[in-house]
C-alpha cells in the first residue's frame, strides 16, 4: 500500500508531455524537450537558470536521452542505439539542492557509459568562478584577477548578494562568457556508484551561514581597491613622533606615492605615550603626546595631505591608562565586585560598552578625529583582546547590562558612526566571525609582525627606563604572516581587505627572506603597509616595496579556509585581461632545507596537453617550455620561486618583466602582434622618473631587428638567446607603446 502511495505522490508531481517532462524538486524547476535532449534547471528565488543539451555515452556509441516510457514519469530514461530503455536518469532533492542520479535498468545487462550535460549558466553580473567543494590532500592555494577560468573551478559566487551555485559531478568544467553568463560541463560514471550523480545546489548566504554571521560586501564606493599605506610601529617602535613620520612620509612621496602609495598612518601619539605598554595610553581624552607631536594631530594631518597622502591614525578606545579620566567618569568603566578596575590590553581601565555613555565618547571621540582634524583612515587596535577577555561570564556579569549579547557589535558600530561613511575603517584583528564585520574596510589577520620583549634593563633609552625593547623582524615573524593569511585570505576582497601587518624588506632579513613577505603580501591581493625606515632602505629593497604596488584586484578562487598549520607550498593566482591570461604561480620553501617542488599543471587549473613558458620573476630569469607540471629541483630554504605562465605562442610574446609581482596585471594595458608588419607593441603603463624591464620571447624563424618608443622616451633592448629584454624609462606617467620590430 505505501508503495502504492508512494508511486502515485510521484507521479503527481511531474507532468509528462509527448517527448518532454516538467517537474518541481525544491526550489528547482526541471524542464525536458526531447527532441532537442535540451535539460533546463530553473531556481525562480535565486534567479539561476541552466540550460543545455543533455548526452549519453556507452562503448563509443551515442545512446538517447528520452522521456520516461513508463508510469515512472518524474524520470528520463536512457536508451540504446536499438531504441531499448536499460537505465535510468532520476531527480531528487527539496529545497536548494537538486541531484540528477544515473542508474542501470534492474534486470538488463549492465554496461558502462557516461551522462555529460552541455549547457550555459545565467547567474549574476559581479560574479566569479571558483572553488567551494574541498578536496583531500590540497597543495595549491589560488587567486583570480579577472575571470580566473580553471580546470578546478566547481561553484560560482555573487559577493553583493552573498551567493554561491554549488555544481558536483565527476568533472565540472566553467568558464566565463562575460556579464555573469558561463559555460558549463557536467559528468557522470554509471558504472561508478561514487561518481554517478550530477548536483546543483543554489547557497544562499553562503559565508553568512556558515562562518561570517557578520556578511557584509566591501562597500566599493568608499574602499573600490586594498588600501596602501605606511606606518611605523614595526620599526621605530612607540618613538616616531611628526617629525620622524614627515621625514619619512618625504621619502614614500618620492619613491612610493608615484607607484600607489596613498595613506601615511600614525602611531603611537597619545599622552603619556613615550613607554609601553598601550594599556598605560591617555586613550580616552584625544590628548597628545607634546615632545613628539608639539604642533598636534591636526596640523600634522595637514601636512601629511601636503605631501600627497591621506592621513591615518591609530586609536585603541576600549581603555586608558589615565587615573584622572576614569576617576571623572567612573561610571563608564568596568570594575571587579571589590569595586577594582577591570583592566584589558587597550587600558588599566576598561570601558563598558553597554554604557550609552561610553558608546557616545567613542563617537565623539572618533567624530573629532575625523571631522575637526581630517584624518580619513583609522586602525583600531584591540579587537581581539577585547571580546576574547570579556565574553567569560564573571566579567559579563559586572556589565551596566550583563544580557546585552551586542556590546561588541554595538561599540564597532559607534567607530563607524563616529569617523563617518566615507572613511575607512581597519580593525586590528577584526573578527569575520563576528558580527562587527559588517562595519570594517579591512581587517589586520594577526598580531604585530614583529614584537617586543621585556627586561632590558635601564639602557634602553636614555630619556628614562622601560622593561620593553623591540625585536627586528625575523623570519618567525614571515612564517606567521603565512600562517595568518592561509586562515582569513578566502574573505580577502570579498568581506573585507585582509591585512597581514606591513611589510618589511629591511636587512634583519635576508634577500630571498624578504622575497617571500613581498609574495605573501602582494600575491594574493592584500592590504599592503610598507613599515621599514625608508631612508635606510638601498634602492634593491626599495624596489621590492615598488613591486607589490599598486595591489591588483585579486579575490580568492579557495572560498573556504585552511589550517594555520596548512602552509600549502604553491600559490596560484590566474590573470585574465582581454589580450591575454596567465598564471602567477609561486612555489615556496618554508622549511631550513632545500627542497624540490612540483606541481602538476592540472593541480593549476591548466589543460595538461598544452606547452607553457616561465618567466621566474625574483631572478628575472627565463625558464623556458613548461609541458605537464611545473617544476623546481631545488629551492633554497626560506625562499621563492615566482614564475608567469603563459601558452606558448607562435609568434613573438610577452613573458614577464621586474615592474610588478603579478607581471602584467597593474602595467600592461594591452599586447599587439602584427603578422603583416611583423611587429609586437606593448603598451605599459610607465612610472616617471623609474626604469623597468619588460621580456619578450623570440620563437625560432624570428629574428629581432629594432625597438622604438615614442618621442621623449627612452627604450633600450638587449638580445640573448631566445629572449629580448626592453627597458623604458619615461620622464613621466604615462602608458607607453614599445614596439619591437623582427
Amino acid at each position: 500500500m505505501k508503495g502504492a502511495m508512494f508511486a502515485t505522490i510521484a507521479f503527481a508531481a511531474a507532468c509528462c508531455t509527448a517527448g518532454g517532462l516538467t517537474l518541481e524538486r525544491g526550489g528547482w524547476k526541471v524542464g525536458f524537450e526531447e527532441s532537442s535532449s535540451s535539460l533546463t534547471l530553473e531556481h525562480a528565488a535565486c534567479r539561476i537558470r541552466i540550460a543545455g543539451k543533455l548526452s549519453f555515452e556507452s562503448g563509443g556509441r551515442a545512446w538517447a536521452v528520452v522521456a520516461a516510457r513508463d508510469a515512472a514519469t518524474d524520470r528520463l530514461a536512457l536508451a540504446n542505439p536499438q531504441n531499448t530503455v536499460l537505465g535510468y536518469v532520476s531527480f531528487r532533492g527539496d529545497g536548494d539542492r537538486l541531484s540528477l542520479e544515473l542508474f542501470h535498468r534492474a534486470g538488463a545487462n549492465f554496461f558502462p557509459g557516461r551522462l555529460a550535460f552541455s549547457g550555459k549558466v545565467d547567474f549574476r553580473k559581479d560574479s566569479f568562478a571558483c572553488r567551494t567543494i574541498p578536496s583531500r590532500g590540497e597543495r595549491v592555494l589560488s587567486f583570480a584577477d579577472g575571470a580566473g577560468d580553471s580546470t578546478c573551478n566547481d561553484s560560482l559566487f555573487a559577493r553583493e548578494e552573498d551567493l554561491a551555485l554549488r555544481l558536483f559531478s565527476d568533472r565540472t568544467r566553467l568558464a566565463s562568457l562575460g556579464e555573469g553568463s558561463y559555460t558549463l560541463s557536467l559528468e557522470a560514471d554509471i558504472d561508478d556508484p561514487s561518481r554517478s550523480t550530477i548536483t546543483v545546489e543554489a547557497a544562499p548566504c553562503y559565508y553568512a551561514s556558515r562562518w561570517a554571521p557578520g556578511y557584509h560586501p566591501i562597500d566599493r564606493r568608499r574602499c573600490p581597491s586594498a588600501p596602501t599605506g605606511w606606518m611605523s610601529w614595526n620599526t621605530y617602535f612607540d618613538k616616531a613622533g611628526a617629525a620622524e613620520n614627515l621625514a619619512e612620509a618625504r621619502i614614500g612621496a618620492k619613491f612610493l606615492k608615484p607607484f600607489g602609495l596613498s595613506i601615511w598612518s600614525i602611531e603611537s601619539w597619545q599622552g603619556n605615550s613615550l613607554w609601553l605598554p598601550v594599556g598605560h595610553f591617555n586613550n580616552l581624552d584625544l590628548s597628545v603626546y607634546e615632545p613628539q607631536f608639539p604642533e598636534g594631530m591636526k596640523k600634522l594631518a595637514e601636512d601629511i595631505r601636503a605631501l600627497g597622502f591621506r592621513p591615518g591614525l591609530w586609536m585603541p578606545l576600549y581603555g586608558t591608562g589615565d587615573k584622572a579620566f576614569h576617576d571623572a567618569h567612573r561610571d563608564w568603566f568596568l570594575h571587579d565586585e571589590k569595586g577594582e578596575p577591570i583592566n584589558c590590553w587597550n587600558g588599566r581601565y576598561m570601558l563598558d560598552t553597554t554604557n550609552p555613555d561610553a558608546l557616545e565618547l567613542m563617537r565623539r571621540l572618533t567624530r573629532t578625529a575625523s571631522r575637526e582634524w581630517g584624518y580619513e583612515f583609522f586602525k583600531f587596535d584591540g579587537m581581539a583582546n577585547t571580546p576574547r577577555k570579556f565574553e567569560r561570564p564573571e566579567i559579563r556579569a559586572r556589565f551596566l547590562h550583563p544580557d546585552d549579547s551586542e556590546w561588541f557589535d554595538r561599540s564597532v558600530r559607534a567607530l563607524r558612526e563616529g569617523i563617518g561613511e566615507d572613511r575607512l575603517l581597519l580593525g586590528c584583528m577584526g573578527d569575520f566571525t563576528g558580527t562587527e564585520a559588517r562595519y570594517l574596510d579591512a581587517s589586520r589577520l594577526g598580531s604585530d609582525v614583529v614584537g617586543c620583549y621585556r627586561g632590558v634593563g635601564d639602557n634602553y633609552n636614555p630619556l628614562g627606563s622601560s622593561p620593553y625593547a623591540q625585536m627586528p623582524v625575523k623570519w618567525a615573524n614571515v612564517l606567521h604572516q603565512a600562517e595568518c593569511t592561509f586562515t582569513q585570505i578566502f574573505v580577502n576582497n570579498i568581506m573585507f581587505y585582509t591585512d597581514p601587518d606591513t611589510l618589511l624588506v629591511g636587512y634583519s632579513l635576508e634577500t630571498h627572506e624578504a622575497e617571500v613577505m613581498a609574495t605573501i603580501v602582494g600575491l594574493p591581493g592584500q592590504l599592503m603597509f610598507a613599515g621599514d625606515r625608508l631612508g635606510t632602505l638601498r634602492m634593491d629593497r626599495m624596489k621590492m616595496l615598488q613591486q607589490v604596488l599598486p595591489v591588483a584586484d585579486v579575490h580568492p578562487q579557495n572560498l573556504y579556509p585552511y589550517s594555520a598549520t596548512s602552509m600549502l607550498s604553491v600559490w596560484n593566482l590566474a590573470v585574465t585581461r582581454p589580450f591575454d591570461s596567465w598564471r602567477v604561480v609561486a612555489l615556496f620553501n618554508f622549511s631550513d632545507v632545500p627542497q624540490t617542488i612540483e606541481v602538476p599543471l592540472e593541480e593549476l587549473g591548466l589543460p595538461a596537453d598544452r606547452t607553457y613558458v616561465a618567466y621566474e620573476f625574483w631572478r628575472q630569469g627565463y625558464k623556458g617550455d613548461i609541458c605537464g607540471s611545473l617544476a623546481e629541483a631545488s629551492i633554497p630554504m626560506r625562499s621563492v620561486r615566482l614564475y608567469a605562465l603563459r601558452e606558448r605562442a607562435d609568434h613573438p610574446q610577452f613573458v614577464g618583466d621586474d615592474r610588478h609581482i603579478t607581471q602584467g596585471a597593474v602595467e600592461l594595458e594591452n599586447l599587439r602582434w602584427d603578422a603583416a608588419a611583423k611587429t609586437y607593441t606593448l603598451s605599459v603603463r610607465a612610472i616617471g622618473g623609474f626604469p623597468f624591464t619588460y621580456a619578450v620571447r623570440v620563437p625560432k624563424g624570428f629574428a629581432f631587428r629594432g625597438v622604438r618608443a615614442p618621442k621623449g622616451v627612452k627604450a633600450t633592448a638587449k638580445s640573448s638567446t631566445g629572449i629580448v629584454r626592453v627597458t623604458v624609462d619615461s620622464p613621466d606617467t604615462r602608458t607607453v607603446d614599445v614596439t619591437l620590430e623582427f
